[in-house]
C-alpha cells in the first residue's frame, strides 16, 4: 500500500499505528508526521490527534473530545442530570423528556463522589462539585414538589 498518494489536489496519508503485517510501525516507518522542532511540542487532543490553530475548532462529530480531568467529568455528569430534567432536547431533534429517577441517580452519584473525594480535591474542584450539587438538588426539589 502506498504511504502517500497525490491526485487532483488532495493527499491521502496512512496514519495507521500498525503496518499491514500487524506489527507496530516505528517513527521511521511513519511518514505522515512532519518533523518536530526539538523545543516545540504540539498539544494532542483526547483522541491522540494533533491540535492545530487553523480553521474552526474540531467538533464532537470529528472525534474531538475535551480533556479528561475531574472538572470536565463533573460537568459532564451535571449536564447529564440537566438532560434528564428535560432541559436539553434529544440529540435527534426530538422533544425534551423528563426522567426524574435518572436525574436523582446522577445527583446521588455526584454526592457519592463528593464524599469519596473529601480532602483530595483542590479548592476549584471542590467549589465546582458543591455548586453543581447545590443547583441539581434545588432543581430536584422543584421538580418533585411542583406537582
Amino acid at each position: 500500500m502506498e504511504e502517500e498518494k497525490k491526485d487532483k489536489g488532495f493527499v491521502v496519508k496512512d496514519r495507521r499505528l500498525f503496518g499491514e503485517s500487524g506489527e507496530a510501525r516505528t517513527e521511521t516507518t511513519r511518514t505522515d508526521e512532519p518533523p518536530k522542532a526539538p523545543q516545540e511540542e504540539r498539544p494532542k487532543a483526547a483522541g491522540g490527534q494533533e491540535e492545530t490553530s487553523e480553521g474552526p475548532p474540531p467538533s464532537p462529530e470529528d472525534g474531538f473530545l475535551p480533556e479528561v480531568n475531574f472538572a470536565n467529568f463533573i460537568l459532564s455528569l451535571g449536564t447529564t442530570a440537566f438532560y434528564h430534567f428535560g432541559d436539553l432536547p434529544d440529540r435527534d431533534g426530538g422533544k425534551a423528556e423528563k426522567n426524574i429517577a435518572a436525574a436523582k441517580q446522577t445527583i446521588d452519584l455526584l454526592s457519592m463522589l463528593k464524599s469519596k473525594t473529601e480532602g483530595n480535591l483542590d479548592k476549584d474542584e471542590q467549589a465546582l462539585l458543591e455548586g453543581i450539587l447545590y443547583e441539581l438538588r434545588l432543581r430536584f426539589v422543584k421538580e418533585t414538589t411542583s406537582k
